[in-house]
C-alpha cells in the first residue's frame, strides 16, 4: 500500500484543512440575521406607533421626538449592517447544527415580529392600578399646590379633570372649600379598596416618563351596588357634587355624590400628564 493511500496525498490533506477551516456561512448567517432582524422589528414598531399616535401609551409626549431621532438611527445602523461584511470567525459547526440556527432565528423573528407589530396595544388597567397605591402619585408637591390655587380661580370647575381635582383635594378635604362645586369627569372604574361595594374610583394613570412609572389616580365615588351596574375597567364619566363619605370603612374623607354615571369609549388618549 502506497503512503498516499495512508495519509493522504498533499493535495488531499490541503482540501481537507480547507474544508475544516471553511467560512461557516449558514451558521453566520443565522446568529447575524437574528440580530439585525430584531433590531429591524423594534425600529419599524417604534415608527408606526409614532405614526399611529400610540406612542402615549408607553411614553410621555415630552419625548416623542427623541425616541423617534432615536429609531431613525437605529433604521440607520440596520441598513449599515447589511452593508457592512460580518467577519469569519474560522469556526465551523455541522450542517444540522447550522440549519436548526436557520430555523430558530426565522421562528423568533416571527414570533417577535407578531407581538410587536400585530398584537394591539394596551391601556394599563386595574390590575397595575391594585399593585400601586391610588392618589400616591406626588401631586401634593409645591407646584401642585400653585396650580390647585389657579384652578380654584377659574370658577369653571366642570372643566377639571381627574388630576386636577386630586391636586385640589391633595391641599384641603374640607367640605366647604366644594360646596356648590360640580365635577364633571372621565375615567376608569376602579374598586375603592377599603369599600368596595360601596365606593369606586373613577380613575386614569399619571404618566410622568413611561407606562413603567405610571401612577393610578382617582376620584372616589360613593354609588352603594355599583357593581351591579358597572365592571371594573369599565370607562364611564361621573358628573356629581362633592360631599363627606357617608362610607363607614372608606379612606377618603369626601366622595363624588354622583347624579349621572354614563358609560363612555375609552378615549384615545386614556393617560394624563
Amino acid at each position: 500500500m502506497s503512503a498516499d493511500a495512508g495519509t493522504g496525498s498533499p493535495k488531499q490533506r490541503t482540501d481537507n484543512r480547507t474544508r475544516r477551516h471553511a467560512p461557516d456561512w449558514s451558521g453566520r448567517l443565522a446568529e447575524r440575521w437574528r440580530g439585525i432582524g430584531l433590531s429591524l422589528v423594534v425600529v419599524v414598531a417604534t415608527v408606526w406607533l409614532g405614526v399611529t399616535g400610540q406612542l402615549g401609551l408607553y411614553i410621555h409626549p415630552r419625548y416623542f421626538g427623541f425616541t423617534l431621532v432615536m429609531a431613525a438611527l437605529g433604521l440607520v445602523f440596520v441598513v449599515a449592517s447589511f452593508v457592512v461584511p460580518a467577519p469569519a470567525t474560522g469556526q465551523s459547526r455541522s450542517p444540522r447544527r447550522n440549519t436548526l440556527a436557520l430555523v430558530g432565528s426565522a421562528v423568533l423573528l416571527t414570533v417577535a415580529a407578531v407581538a410587536v407589530l400585530m398584537v394591539p396595544p394596551a391601556t394599563l388597567t386595574s390590575a397595575t392600578a391594585t399593585q400601586r397605591e391610588v392618589n400616591s402619585g406626588g401631586l401634593d408637591t409645591a407646584e401642585a399646590a400653585d396650580q390647585a390655587a389657579t384652578l380654584v380661580g377659574t370658577g369653571d370647575y366642570e372643566r377639571l379633570s381627574v388630576k386636577e381635582w386630586v391636586s385640589l383635594l391633595a391641599q384641603s378635604d374640607d367640605p366647604a372649600l366644594y360646596t356648590d362645586k360640580t365635577a364633571r369627569v372621565t375615567g376608569f372604574v376602579l374598586p375603592d379598596a377599603s369599600d368596595p361595594e360601596n365606593v369606586f374610583y373613577v380613575a386614569r394613570f399619571v404618566v410622568t416618563c413611561c407606562a413603567v412609572d405610571a401612577q393610578p389616580i382617582g376620584l372616589p365615588v360613593y354609588q352603594p351596588g355599583w357593581s351591579n351596574s358597572y365592571n371594573t375597567d369599565d370607562w364611564v364619566e361621573v358628573t356629581g357634587f362633592f360631599a363627606a363619605n357617608p362610607s363607614a370603612t372608606s379612606t377618603n374623607t369626601l366622595a363624588v355624590q354622583p347624579s349621572t354615571i354614563e358609560s363612555v369609549d375609552q378615549p384615545s388618549d386614556p393617560y394624563v400628564y
